[in-house]
């Protein structure tokens, strides 16, 4: 195929992927089934679109995809997230590994009439958890806190321990003079090397982070991929665990306050489900159907010894010392999704010759598949049944989100103030603002500042504006003032002679009138100054050309600093609700200025 077809095929394979994902949704079940499928029905013993028998390279796109995935998933977690539940990840993804791997291994030599070696080979693969899998769960997922927190930690810092385990023992199949120490030795090497870069290039990231101002937004998802990248390959060069390292960074990352957070976040999560897809989809085209049922007893086997005795054993002996109760070790021990993980550790005996792989190969693909639709659409009601949800999403969710904001009929707008616009130095409460626009945060340096109406601009502050999509039109024209001027209050008229009392007028506002909130003209005379906006209603407190004070609203009031003080006192007593009593409170305190 030329350029041109392959980037249709790529597009048309994603396009079926995200239709995939969200008849997954719908179905309620897991969505790496659908992409696997898809896969299968394309590859060789399907239609036949894509023949593709390449172990190696499946390997490769494994290996980036899930550096990728994990890297997103210490992303979002972040330090803090898992800091209370980390003793327990810990646990789960080495202790509960370990065991998981054992128990299953030595059912598979059992059950298969495989040696213990090639049994043990087969149980580390299926040790090894899906954080794609997990991560996916858990975000559609009610499941408590505590718990998702540390399904969420084990599924980062599960997959170094099963590759180690996997690489182990294909060793010791292919050299019997490899033991059990020279294991011990390279998993102590292997996680050591991965922990110390993990660490080192978290903390430098986050320092460039930090001290480096990019030109632009956009660039600071490439740095962020940039330390992912140097975390993975400087740890695999060194001969260390790249996952552990890549996962790491993530962490530290995501813990931290940087600049671009949201944006770098949000990058990394669409950049994970391309991953996913890829993978996923990658893995369907390896497998050959008609293969699956010389092995579909074998497979099933060994995935009844893991769900149902393996993985929860581990769980319940590895998050006992935790605190873990029966019913949140029961629900930990469920939770464990195989995915593509396994799939990919699967590859590694085949690309190293050993006897039998293609076979090994096999029953790992049929077990991943009957675990993950046993675990994956009977998780949620099973946790549900022992009482361990709740109203809140397992995962915490960011306190906004620009494409929900748009929904509904809003934007987020950043000012940047130069030097030379005419906003610099003057308050917030002097903006100008329409009624259906506010200032939500003052960005000064490297400080995030609630604005208050006193607080006084300076130049290099952005400022972040939510503004409802009928006020549009109206910013436009303001940011245009906040460059050129006039910016502020305007000077007031001369006071009234002595013994002249102002005159007081109340009435109806009528269309006529025009908008009661930003009005040019109120009783016939111009508008000099716009002191305070009304809220709850279309309504403002106005200083006339005439000298006196105006409120518009549902009816206009026009009179002297006190006569609408007055006025304003007995609306607060007539007043229907909280919101309209404190805009005339906020009458009463403007006037007394």
């Amino acid at each position: 195929m030329n350029e041109g077809a392959l980037i249709l095929v790529a597009g048309a394979l994603m396009a079926t992927g995200l239709a995939a994902s969200l008849a997954a949704g719908r179905l309620r079940v897991p969505g790496l089934l659908l992409f696997l499928g898809i896969g299968m029905a394309i590859g060789s013993d399907g239609t036949g679109w894509i023949k593709f028998d390449d172990y190696e390279l499946a390997r490769a796109i494994g290996i980036v995809a899930l550096a990728l995935i994990l890297f997103e998933g210490g992303l979002s977690a972040g330090f803090e997230e898992i800091r209370s539940v980390l003793a327990a990840s810990l646990s789960l993804a080495f202790l509960g590994t370990i065991l998981t791997a054992v128990l299953t291994g030595l059912a598979a030599a059992l059950l298969l009439d495989f040696s213990t070696l090639e049994g043990l080979l087969i149980g580390s693969v299926l040790a090894a958890t899906d954080g794609a899998a997990i991560f996916a769960l858990l975000r559609g997922s009610t499941l408590r806190r505590k718990l998702a927190r540390t399904l969420e930690g084990e599924s980062g810092f599960n997959d170094p321990v099963a590759i180690l385990l996997v690489l182990g023992f294909t060793h010791w199949i292919r050299k019997p003079d490899y033991g059990l120490i020279d294991m011990a030795g390279q998993f102590a090497v292997e996680l050591s090397i991965g922990l110390v870069v993990g660490v080192a290039i978290g903390w430098l990231g986050v320092q460039a982070f930090r001290r480096v101002r990019l030109a632009t937004g956009g660039l600071y998802p490439v740095a962020s991929l940039t330390a992912a990248a140097l975390a993975y390959g400087l740890a695999d060069v060194l001969h260390g665990s790249g996952f552990l390292a890549v996962y790491l960074a993530g962490l530290s990352l995501g813990g931290a306050t940087i600049p671009a957070k949201r944006t770098v976040t949000a990058f990394h999560q669409g950049l994970a489900w391309v991953a996913q897809i890829a993978l996923f989809l990658t893995l369907g085209l390896l497998v050959f159907p008609s293969q699956l049922g010389d092995v579909a007893l074998e497979g099933s086997l060994v995935a009844a010894v893991l769900v149902f005795l393996a993985r929860p054993l581990g769980a319940a002996v590895a998050t006992a010392p935790w605190g873990y109760d029966p019913r949140e070790q029961a629900v930990v021990g469920w939770a464990g999704l195989r995915g593509a993980v396994p799939v990919v550790l699967a590859t590694f005996p085949v690309i190293d010759h050993v006897p039998d792989s293609l076979e090994f190969f096999n029953i790992v693909f049929f077990a991943v598949l009957v675990s993950t639709l046993v675990q994956g659409t009977t998780f949620e009601p099973f946790a549900r049944f022992l009482g361990l949800t709740t109203a809140e999403p397992a995962l915490p969710r960011p306190l906004a989100e620009l494409g929900t904001i748009r929904r509904l009929g809003a934007e987020v707008v950043e000012y940047p103030i130069a030097a030379d616009d005419a906003i610099a130095g003057c308050r917030v409460r002097d903006l100008g603002l329409p009624r259906d626009a506010l200032v939500t945060v003052v960005v000064r340096g490297e400080r995030a500042i609630p604005p208050r109406g006193s607080m006084r601009l300076e130049a290099g502050d952005r400022l972040h504006l939510l503004v409802q999509e009928e006020a549009a039109h109206e910013l436009r024209d303001l940011l245009d003032r906040w460059h050129t001027g006039p910016i502020g209050p305007q000077p007031r008229p001369p006071h009234f002679l002595a013994g002249r009392a102002a005159i007081f007028t109340v009435r109806p506002w009528s269309e006529d009138d025009g908008d009661p909130a930003y009005p040019r003209r109120v009783l016939g005379h111009g508008v000099l100054d716009h002191l305070r906006t009304r809220r709850d209603a279309p309504g403002a407190l106005l200083l006339l050309e005439d000298g006196r004070f105006a409120v518009t609203g549902p009816s206009v009031a026009a009179g002297g600093t006190r006569q609408l003080q007055d006025y304003a006192r007995k609306r607060v007593q007539r007043s229907r609700s909280d919101s309209e009593r404190a805009w005339w409170q906020e009458v009463i305190g403007a006037l007394a200025r």
